[in-house]
């Protein structure tokens, strides 16, 4: 589709398609060793975290670790909360949140989810072990074959985003996302992954059309059912995160599992869902693909790229709320980057919330490595503590009330 491409620079101006002009206007070879001395304890004072506000005041280089673990989300093995030793302790230090699942991905064992009472005592048990009670829940919980919540492990089956666009009525919507919220909340969950405003502008694309995962082909189709359920899981408490930005409707692979390069497919027309929800002031997150479109970005993926989180989705598109990643552990970004330098990217691009499903590898250390290198990353000046509290700022719009 190359007479349909934009340049970056056509598209930052607004001087693409019709759809782009109505816009509103430290390396993983470092040896950890070398990056804990970088670390060094600072005398200087620093906020708690959103997720660290219960207690005294912590100051230093305390402070700086809990910021910074405050923007993290884990997924974990283990259906009781002392099965995961790691992750309450992780929680007990301020950990932004946890993801669940109710399978492991390469064994289809159960993961964390069994049961409605089950899942309820788990995520009861986590939320009580955080400061202040205001521990991000959070899951997958789109409808159809993306539900982690599903009638295997006792809860109500859902319909699909595209069997509830095909239908397109605001009263079927509103039933179908009652639906999900109350397995959400009877869960306790508060965070939600969904709903997926891409186009399903691919019907062969392996990782939306194929699974049913898009509302539809037609933008106001998009818009007019996200809006919808958006506003029923704001009435029961429960926050939303629109993805995959910039669109990754027109995807021929998925990028769990491979590099996937929309350079010559995607148009900017993928973005009018994502401009309307937010400028209809419907949106509590906007959670970033690990695409590749050098439409946008000549080099980096979405998710890593100033130029997409930064300059368009806060620049030209206005978004100023909280933004989260997709699975940093994803092949789309293990194939190229160094976990240490995809957070160091994806912190300078933007993003605020960083979720390591433990689901590809799993990695009990991930949360403290993580930690160590974002510390060594500010140490350094890569990075600044000013810019890591403007996420903790953000995320902590995204939290449960105290």
């Amino acid at each position: 589709m190359s007479d349909a491409r934009v340049t970056r620079r056509l598209l930052l101006a607004g001087l693409g398609s019709a759809a782009v002009s109505a816009l509103p206007g430290c390396d993983s070879a470092t040896p950890r060793a070398a990056r804990q001395v970088a670390a060094t304890p600072a005398a200087t004072a620093g906020p708690t975290s959103g997720g660290a506000s219960a207690g005294a005041p912590v100051r230093g280089e305390a402070a700086l670790r809990r910021k910074i673990a405050s923007l993290l989300v884990v997924g974990f093995r283990g259906e009781r909360a002392r099965d995961a030793e790691w992750v309450l302790r992780a929680v007990r230090d301020g950990l932004g949140g946890v993801i669940l699942f109710d399978r492991e991905l390469q064994t289809d064992k159960p993961r964390n989810i069994t049961s409605p009472a089950q899942v309820a005592a788990l995520t009861k048990a986590l939320r009580d072990a955080s400061p202040g009670r205001r521990l991000i829940v959070s899951v997958d919980q789109e409808g159809g074959k993306v539900a982690r919540l599903n009638p295997g492990d006792g809860f109500p089956a859902s319909q699909s985003q595209a069997q509830i666009g095909a239908a397109n009525s605001t009263a079927t919507t509103r039933g179908w996302a009652q639906g999900l919220v109350h397995s959400l909340t009877s869960a306790g969950f508060n965070l939600n992954y969904a709903p997926v405003a891409d186009l399903a502008v691919n019907p062969d694309n392996p990782a939306v059309a194929k699974l049913g995962r898009s509302f539809s082909n037609q933008v106001d189709v998009v818009v007019k059912n996200a809006t919808e359920e958006i506003q029923v899981h704001r009435a029961a408490g429960v926050k939303t995160s629109i993805k995959h930005f910039p669109g990754l409707g027109s995807a021929t692979a998925n990028t769990d599992f491979a590099v996937v390069d929309v350079s010559d497919s995607w148009t900017p027309r993928e973005l009018e869902p994502f401009q309307r929800l937010i400028a209809g002031g419907v949106t509590d997150s906007v959670l970033v693909a690990h695409l590749l479109n050098r439409q946008l970005d000549p080099d980096l993926p979405a998710s890593l790229s100033r130029a997409v989180v930064t300059d368009l989705l806060r620049g030209r598109l206005g978004w100023q709320g909280p933004t989260v990643s997709d699975d940093m552990q994803a092949v789309a970004i293990t194939a190229r980057f160094g976990r240490d330098e995809a957070v160091a990217l994806a912190l300078e691009a933007g993003l605020d919330l960083l979720v390591f499903a433990n689901q590809q590898v799993y990695d009990p250390n991930v949360v403290d490595e993580t930690i160590d290198d974002v510390v060594a990353l500010v140490r350094s000046g890569r990075l600044t503590e000013a810019r890591i509290d403007q996420s903790v700022a953000r995320v902590d719009a995204l939290r449960p009330r105290r």
